[in-house]
């Protein structure tokens, strides 16, 4: 792997693993109950009451509000803190309150250790990437030893 220089400030880490299987997967899964959907007769698409229609409607919007929280989850490297989107919950910290970043093998997402003995998930950041999230602890690491503030 090539040396880690110091990203510009603001960087911003995004999975790309888990965008593009919610695009992928969350469309297919529309094309499908859609096909499916017009394949039936006029008859068999009668019986289907309001509160059936409403109930996969709201199944499906649950699907599309999972699959967005996942996509949306990112890191971001400011100048004064670090700013941590995991699904629809954003927390800030200033560097100072942020002591490490770990990705073991096997590990889902990245991990920040916490100046108040914590830890914090960090989704932006997914072991699933492969090299590309290595490089992102990399860069974060590098970060966390010289901070910007």
């Amino acid at each position: 792997m090539p040396a880690v220089s110091e990203p510009a400030l603001p960087h911003t880490w995004r999975p790309l693993g888990v965008r593009m299987a919610g695009i992928l997967f969350g469309g297919m899964l529309l094309v499908v109950c859609a096909v499916a959907w017009f394949s039936f007769d006029a008859e068999v698409r009668a019986r289907f009451t309001p509160f059936q229609r409403g109930t996969l409607v709201a199944l499906g919007l649950m699907f599309f509000s999972a699959g967005h929280a996942l996509a949306r989850s990112r890191v971001v490297a400011e100048t004064e803190r670090l700013v941590v989107v995991n699904g629809y919950r954003r927390r800030e910290y200033e560097w100072a309150e942020v002591l490490a970043v770990h990705l073991p093998p096997g590990a889902p997402w990245a991990t920040l250790d916490l100046a108040d003995g914590t830890s914090q998930p960090a989704m932006g950041i997914q072991g699933s990437d492969g090299a590309r999230a290595h490089r992102a602890v990399a860069e974060l690491r590098l970060l966390l030893s010289h901070p910007a503030g």
